[in-house]
């Protein structure tokens, strides 16, 4: 696992150099160890060599989007997962790729992958509640629903806004060129994560919960959040000793935090438990 980790450590080190596509399919390592991400990333080659040979040369950005749209939903089959959204496979690149089926984020990832190796520049954008694309074509943006690959009009997506919207105030300050923008490898990766940290969360699995905070950790170093969460899972896991290094930190950078005194009163325990180990 250290060994999977410090390769993606490798991989996330500079935000303006992160291959998005590697960097992703490197989580799968957590549900799968014996991951061969060279073929993963082999099987994308395959597709891209494919609707290479079928695009003219002089081929304009929108028929060349049309063409990619209708290869990887129609051809290949991609599509979002509406029978099992909540399953954790969905957000593991090699399941995805194996299924055909996957959430907003995962099938985003794949397609901007499949985009780039073919000349065509799509941006991922960290849309609330659900992950669009976006691809920059001389009138404008043409915003896309990674699920289905719909393109979405103005209308339709300040719609999808509304339900995190509480007041007037909020939506004059929540600008769509702001909402709109692109985001950044580094916060794609993030919100991957995030979405697999809520799901072990819920139905607790605290080894995959410890995983993605690893990860987590490596592209936040500074988030002390994500420490204290980390923190949490290794006292489930009973490792006393990493676990207080981390929510003492937490405590030490935030000390008049909401959770404080519940966490403080974990302390005890935990530094009785790192005795005995010693």
């Amino acid at each position: 696992m250290m060994q999977a980790l410090d390769y993606f450590s490798s991989l996330v080190k500079q935000d303006d150099a992160i291959p998005l596509f590697e960097a992703a399919l490197c989580i799968a390592q957590d549900d799968d160890p014996a991951l061969d991400l060279t073929a993963c990333a082999i099987e994308i080659d395959k597709f891209a060599a494919r609707l290479n040979q079928r695009l003219p040369r002089d081929i304009a950005q929108i028929p060349k989007l049309r063409l990619l749209n209708h290869f990887f939903y129609q051809e290949l089959g991609f599509a979002g997962n509406v029978n099992d959204y909540y399953d954790p496979d969905n957000s593991y690149l090699h399941k995805v790729l194996i299924s055909r089926k996957g959430i907003p984020i995962s099938l985003a990832v794949i397609y901007m992958e499949l985009a780039q190796q073919i000349g065509l520049q799509v941006k991922g954008i960290s849309f609330p509640g659900h992950f669009l694309m976006k691809v920059p074509v001389k009138s404008g943006d043409i915003i896309i629903d990674p699920f289905n690959g719909a393109s979405l009009s103005r209308e339709e997506i300040e719609q999808r806004l509304e339900p995190y919207i509480n007041s007037e105030q909020e939506h004059s300050e929540l600008s769509l060129t702001r909402l709109l923008a692109d985001a950044e490898p580094r916060e794609i990766l993030v919100r991957m994560l995030r979405n697999l940290k809520a799901l072990f969360a819920e139905h607790p699995d605290w080894q995959q919960f410890l995983n993605v905070q690893q990860r987590l950790m490596i592209l936040l170093p500074d988030d002390m959040n994500e420490r204290r969460d980390r923190g949490l899972a290794y006292a489930h896991l009973d490792c006393p000793q990493a676990a207080l290094q981390d929510i003492e930190a937490y405590i030490a950078a935030h000390p008049n935090a909401k959770d404080g005194s519940k966490l403080r009163s974990l302390l005890p325990d935990l530094r009785a438990a790192s005795r005995k180990l010693n």
